[in-house]
């Protein structure tokens, strides 16, 4: 009894083995569309043009150069000052845009992008 019944298991597991297959076949086709999302790119969101507007007379270009100047004093953030006045910002004017570039880069990812491109290009 347990031989025929082996055999008729067997014949429903092999009746089902297309079906199988092919949602096995769809689930890893799935699996590829979404690993293949998942690496693409992230969309490139641009700021707004109010987002981008100088902080105290600096624009963002400049803060990102400034921001990166200090690789040559050892990123001793004390000489930002003085690597921001060798592009005309005052000591005053580049306390105000420092803090005001870090809020608008940490609160709008877009900005915070835009920063990360300039600085890799700086």
């Amino acid at each position: 009894m347990n031989l025929l019944k082996s055999i008729k298991d067997m014949g429903a597991m092999m009746n089902a083995a297309p079906d199988l297959i092919e949602s096995a076949n769809r689930l890893a086709e799935n699996a590829k569309v979404q690993q293949a999302q998942a690496m693409a790119p992230a969309a490139v969101v641009e700021p707004s043009a109010e987002a981008l507007a100088p902080i105290a007379g600096v624009d963002l270009a400049v803060y990102a150069r400034v921001s990166k100047g200090i690789a040559a004093y050892g990123y001793d953030a004390a000489k930002l000052p003085v690597v921001a006045s060798a592009y005309g910002v005052s000591a005053a004017n580049w306390a105000i845009a420092q803090t005001g570039w870090a809020a608008r880069i940490q609160n709008d990812a877009a900005v915070g992008a835009k920063f990360n491109q300039l600085y890799a290009g700086a």
